[in-house]
């Protein structure tokens, strides 16, 4: 069956989850750091399910890298590759704060160590560092209502050959936009260098390079109905490209699903763990005013509203 009948079929939603108002996908409009610098251009998506959090981070299109074999990138430009952010992990929410621990990521450090304290109003979320070292402006991207699916990834195989593919990540589909995580299929040791350190030393050398970039995230616009279509991706070659087969998934046992596709002509399957499964989700841009704010807003609005658009 295809994604969405496995939503209207097989609904699921967890005990345990973030607010409703932290779900979707939001771009990051700035940020701000202690020592009065702002970035405003960044792309930055954070799309949230319920218990876990897909993040991507990527400079502009200009300052990226064209598609081509690792092998043939130059050193400058293997840097750049190695200075991608994209990583899933646990979301725990405690009331103020929002942490994260188990993560998939393609950096080999932990560039976030912080929680988020968190606070919505409209379609504006921010998040302040408990240390104070940035505040972020999250603006929730417009969605009409749709699915909120939440897939966490357990593995990747070929099936007839049963050679590991991708171990950990994650799909989420929240309206109009879903989002991809492929872990490494084995782990790289630490030894306390960094990616870019790693990925320097591998420069020219096919098989090392295979290994460190053997991962993926991917943002996709479309729907869960005609298909998703890459946006931003942590592998240039993605871009335009499908995000994900929306059929071949089907319940594999208590709180799992299993997606059967083909990749380059192999057949392959995925296993992954149930976030959360619903068919319908609204994604308002508004949070609502209290009376009081309303009586306020209402008499003001002359001066209030001269200027005020929608920004996200």
């Amino acid at each position: 069956m295809n994604l969405m009948e496995l939503a209207e079929r097989h609904a699921r939603r967890p005990a345990t989850s973030v607010p409703d108002w932290m779900l979707g996908y939001y771009k990051r409009r700035a940020i701000s750091f202690a020592n009065g610098d702002t970035d405003l251009d960044t792309h930055v998506c954070w799309v949230q399910s319920r218990n876990f959090t897909i993040d991507l981070r990527l400079p502009l299109a200009e300052d990226q890298v064209p598609a081509r074999a690792l092998a043939d990138y130059s050193a400058a430009e293997l840097q750049v590759l190695a200075n991608h952010e994209g990583w899933e992990a646990l979301s725990h929410w405690d009331g103020e704060r929002l942490a994260w621990r188990g993560d998939t990521s393609l950096q080999l450090h932990n560039r976030w160590p912080e929680p988020a304290l968190l606070s919505r109003i409209g379609n504006c979320m921010i998040e302040f560092a408990p240390s104070g070292a940035y505040v972020e402006d999250w603006r929730l991207q417009p969605s009409a209502p749709g699915p909120l699916i939440g897939l966490r990834l357990i593995e990747e195989r070929e099936v007839d050959s049963g050679r590991l593919r991708h171990r950990g990540g994650g799909l989420i589909v929240c309206g109009g936009y879903a989002a991809l995580v492929l872990g490494r299929p084995e782990p790289i040791e630490e030894d306390g260098r960094m990616l870019r350190e790693r990925v320097a030393e591998a420069a020219g050398d096919a098989q090392r390079l295979a290994a460190l970039f053997a991962f993926e995230t991917s943002l996709a616009h479309g729907s869960v109905v005609d298909g998703f279509q890459v946006a931003l991706s942590t592998r240039p070659g993605r871009v335009g490209q499908p995000l994900l087969s929306l059929e071949g998934f089907e319940p594999a046992g208590e709180g799992q699903v299993r997606q059967r596709f083909e990749a380059g002509g192999v057949a392959c399957q995925r296993l992954f763990a149930i976030d959360t499964l619903e068919p319908v989700f609204d994604f308002p841009q508004a949070t609502g005013f209290g009376a009081d704010a309303a009586s306020w807003f209402q008499r003001e609005a002359p001066t209030l509203t001269r200027y005020t658009r929608p920004l996200y």
